[in-house]
């Protein structure tokens, strides 16, 4: 009787062949020779860059993960450059996320976020990616990752800002990150950063911070903070009049919460003789979100002038 050879199926025969090239790649990625490890990282940044099975299988190679962080160390910055493309690609996968986070991997982020690199940028965005499990976020709180990333946006502008404001915004859902930013000062340094941005024309970084703002004003902690700063109502104005929308969506936000934490948020706001017009301005022109958020202002408003006029007191009458 005739017996019929059984053949791999296609996929099962790819992913051997891929898993071999990824031992193959990562034996010459701890080569002696910087040409050799370079192709060698190279590969393996192009393979997991689009593929999440590619990245299960290399994650899963005994051995992968410690000697792609040893190589995020290297002195070579192309060298820690591919190896941290790589750990980034890696992090995309949900079920990576995790085990990649330990804690000796976080302390040595820590070591990076700061550096005005490509190497920073990335580092910040792996920060970013591994804190977007829930799981996470508590991890790099007790490992000082916020404090870092406070101190790396109060410092001069560099290429990895915006990666660093992502990441901040990222930790800072979690209440007890939240409370050590605010505590480590990160209101008045994110308004720094918007009152600066705004002078620079670089309003796409003014919107990431009002939005990391925003996220802080969800807590107590931050919301308290906002409203005890000078001149808050006349800065969130300030940036109502500029021209970046997602400025305006989170000055809005911001007003929003600050009038319901804070009576004199709302008569500072009602003095302003260009308030109004700037509110309707948006509520007409403004995104879909500026729109709603003006309505609700201006229905405040609305309410406030009439809460004056009830109690008799007449400093609203212009309105």
């Amino acid at each position: 009787m005739a017996t019929t050879s059984l053949k791999p199926a296609p996929g099962a025969m790819s992913a051997v062949r891929i898993r071999e090239s990824i031992r193959a790649c990562l034996s010459d990625a701890q080569s002696d020779y910087d040409e050799v490890q370079q192709k060698a990282l190279q590969t393996l940044a192009s393979i997991t860059k689009v593929s999440p099975q590619n990245r299960n299988l290399l994650a899963q190679t005994e051995g992968a993960i410690p000697v792609l962080l040893a190589l995020s160390k290297s002195p070579s910055s192309i060298i820690q450059i591919f190896a941290l493309s790589i750990l980034f690609n890696l992090s995309l996968n949900l079920d990576l996320k995790l085990s990649l986070a330990d804690i000796e991997t976080i302390y040595h982020l820590n070591t990076i976020i700061s550096n005005p690199t490509e190497s920073g940028k990335l580092a910040s965005s792996l920060v970013c990616s591994l804190a977007m499990l829930d799981k996470n976020k508590a991890k790099f709180g007790v490992a000082g990752t916020i404090q870092l990333l406070v101190k790396a946006i109060s410092g001069p502008r560099g290429p990895a800002a915006h990666h660093v404001l992502s990441s901040l915004a990222e930790l800072v859902r979690f209440h007890g990150n939240c409370t050590v930013a605010v505590r480590e000062g990160a209101v008045p340094v994110l308004l720094q950063v918007v009152e600066s941005s705004q002078s620079t024309d670089d309003e796409d970084l003014a919107g990431t911070s009002l939005q990391v703002l925003g996220l802080l004003a969800r807590f107590d902690e931050g919301l308290s903070a906002l409203s005890k700063t000078d001149q808050i109502v006349s800065s969130m104005v300030q940036v109502l009049k500029g021209k970046c929308m997602l400025s305006k969506e989170g000055a809005a936000e911001l007003l929003l919460l600050l009038f319901d934490e804070s009576e004199g948020c709302v008569r500072d706001a009602l003095r302003l003789h260009d308030f109004s017009s700037l509110v309707a301005d948006i509520s007409v022109r403004g995104s879909a979100r500026a729109r709603e958020k003006a309505a609700l202002l201006m229905k405040k408003m609305m309410d406030a002038d009439m809460d004056s006029y009830v109690d008799g007191n007449p400093m609203f009458s212009q309105w």
